[in-house]
């Protein structure tokens, strides 16, 4: 194989022709551009970053050491008359609460045991929370007083502080508690006007965005804080007396003791306003001790949550349908069988009906007479209960006198109770029957009184309320004139209405627990017995509801009242054994002390 010679090229190179030196000058030329090039691509992602994308960057940068908090807004004051001054019936109280965040704590146990023998508890759950993973922010204790956060804020814990806040006091305990209800830790109303009118009272909480230093405490002085104020709810005026309402708490109470009953419910409402003067239930609460309450039926205002099976006092609204339809008038007479069957049921009365013969609409109320409803409802149908009976007596109950329909009061919970359709379902000509003296629907007492109050003013519903005004965080108030919702009757069928029940009471007062009638005042009434529903069908024989709703005046009505006993102890009719005396010691309440204007 031959050999192979390495190729060498031993000449010296030479430049080439075509290539040419850059000279010094060209080259530092070049240099100066690109760093020229690079100047200029620096300065305008400078320009950039600082003064179009400023904003977006600093607060970019201001996010590892903004906090916010916000600023609880103290909720809204309630207020009620005492006679002629309004007085609070509901308060806020300062008060502190205990937080960390958990990202600063260094020894939770160490801390926990340190706040613990100030606030008491547990020093271990203190301890998970101080180091719980995940937040920034714990809630250690609610409710301490001055003194506790005085203490706590001189440990000097980094991440851990106080916060004022406002909580609900009810320095009159149990009084209205039902119709005022109450504020939960989490400072939302529960119940009563705290519920339905939460977002009135609570107002709107106030922000605070802050810059911390290294250990999560607020630069206070820093340019960068933001604060928005809190706005205070709204101040809520009540159309309730303080007088009244404790007065009717204590009769409501003692009339219940009398009558074995272990519940009740009454009210008064001015007639020309739909003001409630005053509205209870026994048994009650006190607010501030939620905590101690074991029945927690109590909670709720059964005024206007429980409906229930008037009994007899639907009697007079009956009577006003008919007069107010024109086929009847408050001085017909009727023979009455005492007995009438319908559909196979028999439909009668008590025993102190006096048995068949002619009868008055006086004597109808008077007596309470079942057969006496019956023959009502049959004027309204031509002489008996029919469609058409049925139609007009749904459109009195349905649209004029409310029922099966909310009122709108200001208080959460409210029922609408039942009213049965008057074209589908088994036994219709019974059932209305039953409606035209009260079973067979049901309605709550405030319903009733709203009815009522129609039935006897002149024929005008207003909208029952307990608030009065309404005051924001500016002073701008607000207070609506009584509200009209509807006409129930007739002027005229109103005024006959009101004689025919005055009528009643003046012929009973002293049976219905009222031994003299005061001179100068109109009082009126009705009684009512109501058989309770057997949920296994049927009615119980042995189990009623007193009530009684009834009126009084000078000239004209003024104050509703309605009563509710449930399920006496004693024996005799429940309405007027149990509920009248209640009523009669409510109107001479009223009488004596509350400004009911005699007749001229």
């Amino acid at each position: 194989m031959p050999a192979v010679t390495p190729y060498r090229n031993d000449r010296p190179s030479r430049p080439s022709a075509d290539i040419k030196p850059v000279s010094p000058v060209k080259r530092a030329r070049i240099i100066y551009n690109c760093l020229l090039f690079l100047t200029v691509i620096f300065v305008v992602r400078l320009f950039y970053l600082q003064v179009i994308k400023h904003d977006f960057y600093r607060k970019a940068a201001l996010q590892s050491q903004l906090k916010q908090y916000e600023i609880p807004a103290e909720r809204g004051t309630i207020y009620a008359y005492d006679g002629d001054q309004s007085t609070p019936l509901v308060l806020n109280e300062k008060k502190y609460t205990l937080f960390a965040d958990p990202k600063y704590v260094k020894d939770s146990l160490k801390e926990a045991s340190a706040i613990t023998k100030i606030i008491g508890g547990d020093t271990n759950k203190v301890s998970d929370l101080l180091k719980t993973p995940g937040l920034r922010y714990v809630v250690l204790a609610k409710k301490l007083n001055k003194d506790q956060s005085d203490k706590l804020n001189k440990l000097d814990f980094n991440g851990v502080g106080t916060r004022e806040e406002s909580y609900r006091t009810y320095p009159d305990g149990t009084l209205a508690a039902q119709l005022l209800g109450f504020v939960n830790d989490e400072g939302k109303g529960q119940y009563g006007l705290e519920e339905n009118l939460n977002d009135k009272l609570d107002g709107t909480p106030g922000e605070l965005k802050a810059i911390t230093d290294a250990q999560g405490v607020p630069l206070v002085s820093n340019k960068d804080n933001i604060q928005t104020d809190p706005k205070a709810g709204d101040k809520i005026q009540l159309t309730v007396d303080i007088g009244a309402q404790r007065q009717l708490e204590d009769i409501l109470k003692a009339g219940l003791d009398h009558a074995k009953s272990k519940s009740g419910s009454a009210m008064i409402m001015d007639v020309n306003t739909g003001a409630i003067k005053a509205m209870a239930n026994y048994p009650t609460y006190d607010p501030s001790k939620i905590a101690d309450i074991s029945d927690l039926s109590a909670l709720s205002n059964a005024v206007v949550s429980s409906p229930l099976e008037v009994g007899s006092i639907m009697k007079p609204l009956t009577a006003g349908a008919a007069i107010d339809r024109g086929v009847i008038t408050k001085d017909t007479t009727y023979y009455d069988p005492a007995k009438i069957p319908i559909d196979g049921y028999v439909v009668s009365n008590v025993e102190e009906d006096g048995g068949p013969g002619t009868k008055s609409i006086a004597d109808l109320l008077r007596l309470s007479l079942n057969t006496g409803a019956v023959y009502m409802l049959q004027q309204m149908g031509g002489g008996q209960i029919n469609k058409q009976a049925r139609d007009v007596w749904h459109d009195y109950m349905v649209n004029h006198y409310g029922f099966g329909t909310r009122t709108g009061i200001e208080q959460a919970g409210e029922t609408k109770g039942v009213v049965p359709d008057p074209d589908s379902g088994n036994g219709l000509n019974i059932t209305y029957a039953n409606t035209a003296f009260g079973q067979g629907m049901s309605a709550t007492i405030l319903q009733m009184a709203g009815a009522y109050a129609g039935a006897v003013n002149g024929g005008i519903y207003y909208q029952p309320h307990v608030v009065e005004s309404t005051t924001d965080f500016s002073g701008k108030k607000t207070a609506p004139a009584p509200k009209v919702l509807r006409q129930t009757v007739s002027a005229k069928t109103s005024a006959d209405v009101a004689t025919l029940m005055e009528g009643v009471f003046t012929s009973n007062h002293a049976f219905y627990g009222m031994p003299h009638m005061p001179d100068g005042y109109i009082i009126g009434g009705k009684t009512g017995s109501a058989q309770i529903a057997n949920p296994a069908g049927g009615y119980y024989t042995d189990r009623f509801t007193g009530t009684f709703a009834g009126f009084v005046g000078g000239d004209k009505p003024q104050y509703v009242i309605l009563v509710r006993v449930n399920e006496p102890g004693i024996g005799g009719f429940a309405g007027a054994q149990t509920a009248a005396p209640i009523f009669s010691n409510l109107a001479t309440m009223l009488i004596n002390n509350y400004g009911v204007n005699p007749k001229k």
